[in-house]
């Protein structure tokens, strides 16, 4: 099978870890273990989240002063390139028999998308709710306030094209296992001279991994974070998993934005795309979850 694995950001960082490179690494390495559980005899493309990292990236921009914090495409570029690294490394221990290459990848934004003007992506660390005015003069950020604190939000435009798609589909095609992605890509646009530039957002890992998916005709999506499954009346009493569900079963729930909600819709959108299978689940289960043991299986209605 050709299966497309989305790590989320806690594939990456857990709650309440700092985000130190060791840290990253340890958590790296452990997901790299679980998919070489499950790697003989798929076409493996791996993505993975960047909001913690690609945060810091842009607090310790904005803390030195002797030069211009470097735009946020800029830093989705560093966060990639770190954390692909990270994953390639990793995955090169636990498969060595295997070829891992890691690509970094633009991906085509609408520069009119509405999401530049109401920004709704949360990345970086949180923060006390008492700093918001501190935060909000010093760096001119867009703040919300998430149970934890408060967090940084960014503009999160819908992904349209992946421009390293031709490459990457021809290394898949090859054998090799690709790292791309990362972070839902580099924002770009493409201006009216007809030439590329970066803008300044961070898309959804989770939305550019279904449209990755889409055009490599995968045959499974996987999303992994770290829940079981998806849960209906999440953080309720009466919270139970889904084992299974259809796409409009699923689009009839209300879910949290933020969370499991870009998941829900990013599976779905390939289930619609495709007629083929997602499933959402918790990272050291791949191997169940493909199994149908564990994780949330989403089909065709």
């Amino acid at each position: 099978m050709r299966i497309v694995i989305a790590l989320g950001g806690n594939a990456l960082l857990q709650k309440d870890q700092p985000p130190e490179a060791e840290l990253q690494q340890q958590n790296i390495s452990a997901a790299a273990r679980a998919i070489a559980e499950i790697a003989n005899g798929h076409e493996l493309a791996i993505t993975h989240g960047n909001g913690p990292q690609v945060g810091l990236l842009a607090l310790q921009a904005e803390s030195y002063s002797g030069a211009k914090p470097y735009p946020l495409d800029i830093l989705d570029a560093e966060s990639e390139g770190m954390l692909g690294y990270q994953v390639q490394q990793a995955l090169m221990n636990a498969l060595p028999e295997r070829q891992i290459v890691a690509l970094l990848t633009q991906v085509l934004v609408d520069e009119k998308d509405s999401a530049f003007k109401n920004p709704t992506k949360p990345v970086g660390a949180f923060y006390p709710p008492s700093e918001r005015q501190e935060l909000s003069e010093q760096h001119d950020w867009e703040l919300a306030e998430f149970e934890k604190g408060l967090r940084r939000l960014v503009p999160s435009p819908e992904p349209k094209e992946i421009l390293e798609l031709p490459a990457i589909k021809l290394l898949v095609d090859h054998g090799m296992t690709v790292v791309c992605s990362g972070g839902g890509g580099i924002p770009v646009v493409h201006d009216s001279s007809g030439k590329f530039r970066g803008v300044a957002a961070v898309i959804d890992k989770d939305f550019t991994s279904a449209l990755l998916a889409t055009a490599l005709e995968a045959d499974v999506l996987l999303l992994l974070t770290d829940v079981d499954a998806v849960y209906q009346d999440w953080g309720k009493d009466n919270a139970r998993p889904l084992k299974q569900a259809t796409v409009g079963e699923l689009r009839s729930i209300t879910f949290e934005t933020g969370t499991m909600a870009p998941k829900i819709e990013a599976a779905c959108r390939f289930v619609e795309a495709t007629g083929n299978f997602a499933y959402i689940g918790h990272l050291n289960q791949i191997a169940n979850i493909l199994a149908k043991q564990s994780g949330t299986k989403i089909m065709p209605g």
